[in-house]
């Protein structure tokens, strides 16, 4: 309850820290770099628009991710919940299959955490309602290191512009990061002890009100084929012509993996649109599933803009240089890591976004990485793994999850922050001596 009310008494919306961040940029090029207003305003706005790839492709992985989640096979494998029998074993199941799914895509797991934690409590009546959904929203502490991690898929995707001159302009692969020892050892221990940590949360006084919004059915959102009447709708619903596109994306994706060439974050999009199409078999099904995901992506569409300003604010006007300086003075090869963990983790409050996390962190993290002689891939993975672990205080991204829930951030807020301190716990040991 302490945090909770710390959250609505002082947590605006993420798109007024953006705005904050970028006033407080172009104040610190003024006083500290000795930049005139007219020349900051100049990197800002040149800068705004440098992102729009960028951005574009973080809107695509929560909305193919979402779309997917919403597809009937998915919710076909929830009658797994079925042989559910006690509330011990819901939050066991549910806090498991949620970090397994939000590990392979993000926007997927928050969807089908939601899902499971809805459908869990429809089945098991005595059910703590509330522990469920914070259970489902402690899966996605392993999203940043998992398929659709963005900033381990950035850095493994050649880029052009500010973005490549973070690494050097080197590609680097993921099996330096998602794919490494350092990272599939937290990723494990996370996954085998957070469904056990939430368990013991179990309390006896249970909460198992479920909202209205949780046990409605959701309405059919396609068209049955037998209203299909037009030519308009007999081309919208025809299953050759999704069939012919769907191969199209498999053969793409055949030929890609088979020349050799490494999975990157357009190979992620790629891999999850087309699962989509196959999953709905009709394409107007799956536009519709898309005009109902999209909906959750209005916060990456609004503030990334004002990110790519900021970024464009740190790097021209010396301050990202100045900052990575202060890291250099302050840090080893040894602790760096770890100061970048913490430092992400503070980050994330004011920027909830893995990859407006890459787009304000890296102008400073990556040349104090190099000067320190500390690997690229470890000091990337450290701002990944901070911003992740800040996300259990950082309601941001609960918001679709808790829209699909029907319960308010207050509400699963004791049981995040404890899910906080755990891993807060586990992630420090490992990063520091991994």
């Amino acid at each position: 309850m302490f945090f909770s009310k710390i959250v609505r008494k002082y947590m605006p919306d993420s798109f007024v820290f953006a705005a904050i961040l970028t006033l407080l940029a172009l104040v610190l090029g003024v006083l500290i770099e000795h930049q005139s207003v007219a020349t900051m305003l100049n990197f800002w706005g040149d800068s705004f628009w440098s992102l729009l790839a960028f951005g574009m492709q973080m809107v695509l992985i929560l909305a193919t991710g979402y779309a997917l989640a919403e597809s009937k096979y998915v919710n076909r494998a929830l009658l797994l919940i079925k042989y559910i029998k006690t509330p011990g074993q819901g939050i066991i199941f549910t806090t498991f299959i949620s970090s397994i799914a939000c590990w392979l895509n993000w926007g997927f797991g928050l969807v089908v955490g939601a899902l499971i934690a809805r459908e869990v409590s429809k089945k098991v009546k005595e059910a703590n309602f509330a522990l469920l959904v914070a259970s489902a929203y402690t899966g996605f502490l392993v999203w940043h290191a998992g398929l659709s991690g963005s900033i381990p898929l950035i850095i493994a995707t050649h880029t052009t512009g500010l973005l490549s001159g973070l690494t050097q302009g080197k590609v680097i692969p993921l099996t330096e990061t998602i794919f490494s020892y350092e990272n599939y050892i937290p990723v494990l221990i996370l996954i085998g002890t957070l469904p056990i940590l939430n368990w013991l949360m179990n309390l006896k006084s249970t909460d198992n009100k479920i909202n209205k919004a949780a046990t409605e059915e959701d309405a059919p959102s396609q068209l049955r084929v037998s209203e299909v009447r037009t030519p308009a709708e007999k081309l919208e619903n025809s299953r050759i012509l999704s069939t012919l596109i769907v191969l199209m994306f498999a053969g793409y994706i055949i030929n890609y993996f088979l020349s050799g060439k490494s999975i990157n974050i357009n190979m992620v999009n790629m891999l999850f649109m087309g699962l989509g199409l196959l999953a709905y078999g009709r394409l107007i099904d799956y536009v519709d599933a898309l005009k109902r995901s999209i909906l959750v992506c209005s916060g990456v569409v609004l503030q990334f803009p004002f990110y790519a300003g900021i970024m464009g604010m740190l790097t021209h006007s010396g301050l990202a240089a100045s900052i990575s300086n202060l890291f250099v003075h302050i840090s080893t090869a040894k602790t760096f890591p770890l100061l970048t963990f913490y430092s992400s983790a503070l980050t994330n409050i004011f920027v909830p976004s893995g990859g407006g996390h890459w787009v304000i962190q890296g102008p400073y993290i990556m040349p104090a990485a190099h000067a320190l002689g500390v690997a690229p891939a470890k000091a990337a993975m450290a701002i990944a793994w901070g911003e992740a672990w800040a996300n259990m205080i950082q309601p941001f991204w609960a918001i679709p999850l808790l829209a699909i829930a029907g319960l308010k951030i207050r509400d699963i807020m004791g049981y995040c922050v404890v899910a906080l301190i755990w891993s807060g716990i586990v992630l420090s040991l490992c990063i520091y001596f991994l």
